[in-house]
C-alpha cells in the first residue's frame, strides 16, 4: 500500500506526477461517451500505443462498440515512491477494470514496443489466446527509438526544415494562459533522418512482418497507422518540418505495405488515418500547436470539436465495414473534415492574425485547453476527491 496526498507538479508544459483516480475517471468518462456495442463479430485487434491519445480512444471505442478481443501495448513507468506512476499506467489499470466488468477479453503488455523482444512476446500471447489478428492499429509516439537491427538510438526533434520558424504560441506553464512567441532554427538533414527513424513507418512495417512470419495475419487483415495533417497555420513547424518528414515516410510505408505480397496473400489492406486535432501529451510539446488547438476550440465550441473517442468510433465503423471508408486522393482515411472545413480554418486564421487580442477577447478555448492538459495527468477531473490521500502503487493488469 502507498497511500499518499499528492498535488500536481508542473515543469513547463509537463506535469510530472499523475493522479490515479483522476486518470481512471477520464477512462470511464470516455467509455460512457462511446455508443454501446451493437451485434456483430468480435474482431481480434492489436493496438500499439494503447495508453494515451488516439491509441487509448481506439481501445475504448473498439471494446465498447465492437467488442474487440486482443492486446494493447504501451511503455509506462510504475510508481517509484518518489514519483507516481505515469498517467498511462493508471489509465491502463482503469481500462482493464472495465474489460473485466463488461466481460471482454483484452490484455495489456507493458514493454518497449520498438524492440524485437516485444514483437516476439506479443506474438506468443496472440498464438496462445487469440490467433490471427484482424486489425493492427499503430499509434506509438515516443521521443527516441533504438533500432533493433543496429542498436543505434535515434532521437526525434521538432524543428522546421529549410528556414527558421517564428510564430505565436500558448504559454500554459502558469495559472493563466498567455500568448508568447517561439523561434526554432531549421533542423539538419541528420535530425530529419533521426526523426523519421523514430516516428516514420519502419517500426510499423517490422510489426506487420513479424506477425506475418508467425502466421498471425487473418484473412482480410487491416492495419492502420495514425497520422496528422493539420492546418496551413501550423504547417511550417509540423507538416513541413521534421515531424512532417516522418509522417510522409509513414504514408509511403502504408502504400508499400498495401501493395506487398504479405498483405495481398491475405486480401489485406494498409492505411494511414488522418485524425483531427487533439490535446495529447505528444501534441502539447509542439510549439504553436497548443495555441492553434485553443483557437480551433474557440471557433468550434462544445459541439463542433470532435473528441478522440468520437473519431475512434468513426474509425472502427469504417474498418469494420459499418460505414463506407472516407478516403482522400492519396488513399488515407480521413477523420479530420470537421477541423479542415474551409469556414472553420478561415475563422482560425482571423484569430491567429492577432493572437493576443483574440485571447483577450475570448479565453474559452485556452481555458479549455489548460483543463484538458491537466486531465491528461488525472488532474481537474470531475467527481474526484483530490483532498484525500490516494493509493498510487496500482498494479499493472495481469496477463492471465
Amino acid at each position: 500500500m502507498s497511500l499518499r496526498q499528492i498535488e500536481p507538479k508542473q515543469r513547463g508544459f509537463l506535469i510530472v506526477n499523475s493522479h490515479p483516480e483522476g486518470a481512471a475517471r477520464t477512462v470511464r468518462d470516455m467509455w460512457e461517451a462511446v455508443p454501446a456495442r451493437t451485434d456483430g463479430r468480435r474482431p481480434v485487434a492489436l493496438v500499439l500505443g494503447h495508453s494515451a491519445g488516439y491509441g487509448l480512444a481506439t481501445v475504448v471505442a473498439g471494446l465498447r462498440r465492437h467488442g474487440i478481443r486482443g492486446i494493447g501495448v504501451a511503455f509506462e513507468a510504475p510508481d517509484t515512491g518518489r514519483r507516481t506512476a505515469g498517467a498511462g499506467w493508471y489509465r491502463t489499470a482503469a481500462t482493464a477494470e472495465l474489460v473485466a466488468e463488461e466481460g471482454h477479453d483484452f490484455r495489456f503488455v507493458n514493454t518497449d514496443a520498438f524492440s524485437d523482444d516485444a514483437r516476439s512476446r506479443v506474438a506468443d500471447l496472440l498464438e496462445e489466446h487469440y490467433g490471427p489478428v484482424d486489425h493492427l492499429v499503430y499509434s506509438l509516439a515516443a521521443p527516441r527509438r533504438t533500432d533493433p537491427g543496429t542498436g543505434e538510438v535515434h532521437h526525434s526533434v521538432i524543428k522546421p526544415l529549410g528556414a527558421a520558424y517564428e510564430a505565436p504560441a500558448l504559454d500554459f506553464s502558469a495559472a493563466t494562459p498567455a500568448v508568447t512567441w517561439t523561434r526554432l532554427e531549421p533542423g539538419t538533414d541528420a535530425e530529419a533522418r533521426a526523426t523519421v527513424a523514430v516516428m516514420g513507418g519502419d517500426d510499423w512495417a517490422l510489426w506487420v512482418r513479424a506477425l506475418a512470419s508467425r502466421g498471425l495475419l487473418a484473412d482480410g487483415f487491416t492495419t492502420a497507422a495514425l497520422t496528422y495533417v493539420g492546418s496551413e497555420v501550423t504547417a511550417p513547424v509540423y507538416r513541413h518540418g521534421t515531424i512532417g518528414a516522418a509522417k510522409e515516410h509513414l504514408e509511403r510505408t502504408a502504400r508499400d505495405l498495401d501493395g506487398s505480397a504479405l498483405l495481398k496473400e491475405k486480401d489485406g489492406r494498409a492505411f494511414t488515418v488522418v485524425a483531427g486535432a487533439a490535446v495529447t501529451q505528444a501534441s502539447t510539446a509542439i510549439p504553436s500547436i497548443a495555441l492553434y488547438t485553443s483557437f480551433l476550440r474557440t471557433v468550434l465550441g462544445d459541439g463542433g470539436f470532435r473528441t478522440t473517442a468520437e473519431q475512434a468510433v468513426d474509425l472502427w465503423d469504417q474498418l469494420e465495414g459499418r460505414t463506407p471508408l472516407i478516403l482522400d486522393e492519396e488513399g488515407r482515411i480521413r477523420l479530420d473534415g470537421w477541423e479542415l472545413d474551409p469556414g472553420v480554418q478561415e475563422r482560425v486564421r482571423e484569430l491567429w492574425a492577432d493572437p493576443q487580442h483574440a485571447l483577450d477577447a475570448s479565453r474559452s478555448g485556452a481555458d479549455w485547453f489548460m483543463k484538458q492538459v491537466r486531465a491528461l495527468y488525472g488532474w481537474d477531473v470531475g467527481n474526484v476527491a483530490y483532498g484525500r490521500p490516494v493509493e498510487t502503487d496500482v498494479p499493472w493488469p495481469a496477463l492471465g
